[in-house]
């Protein structure tokens, strides 16, 4: 009886030990390329050539200056089919303040247009010194950010910064936000 117990203690430990990393929320694997498709969810803990950060670090570069914060947060489009005399209003966007809002330019695969938008909007964020720090990021769980700041690495950008909690996790600290506008001219 006794030896029955012990064989049923170590067995739920073994299934707990097994069952534990998909419990824990484990992270994805650094792919090669970029993500493509469902772009939220688990995130990979590192970007190889990139520097990844948390909140508490984001707010010491912020807070000393000097880096580029580029917010990579997409934008829907106002639908092409809305009735006459429809109003349309952009859902506002609270972001780092200070921050340069790129919408878009985290998909896995960007049009030409968003390419060069992108590519400006980075030489703005840095005076076109691709040493100078930049650091991305979107949402929690937003494959947007991990994308931009890979992309910018293979742009020749030689200081990236990722913050894969992106406000999300800004806020969590009660960091300050700002209403921020995409910057022009937006692509569509």
């Amino acid at each position: 009886m006794r030896a029955a117990r012990s064989l049923a203690v170590v067995l739920k430990a073994l299934i707990v030990l097994l069952l534990l990393p998909l419990c824990a929320g484990a992270q994805e694997a650094e792919p090669e390329g970029y993500r493509m498709e469902h772009y939220r969810g688990p995130v990979p803990e590192s970007l190889s050539g990139a520097t990844v950060i948390g909140p508490e670090a984001a707010y010491e570069l912020w807070t000393a200056g000097g880096v580029g914060f580029i917010d990579v947060l997409p934008q829907a489009p106002k639908p092409a089919n809305l009735p006459e005399g429809t109003i349309w209003r952009d859902k506002p966007r609270l972001s780092i303040p200070g921050a340069i809002w790129l919408p878009n330019v985290g998909y896995g695969a960007l049009a030409p247009q968003t390419d060069g938008y992108f590519r400006a909007g980075l030489s703005a964020a840095t005076g076109g010194d691709t040493a100078h720090p930049v650091l991305f990021f979107c949402l929690e769980e937003c494959w947007m950010s991990w994308n931009a700041a890979k992309r910018a690495l293979e742009y020749g950008y030689s200081h990236v910064y990722w913050l894969p909690e992106g406000t999300d996790g800004w806020a969590f600290y009660d960091y300050p936000l700002e209403q921020v506008v995409p910057r022009e001219p937006q692509p569509r």
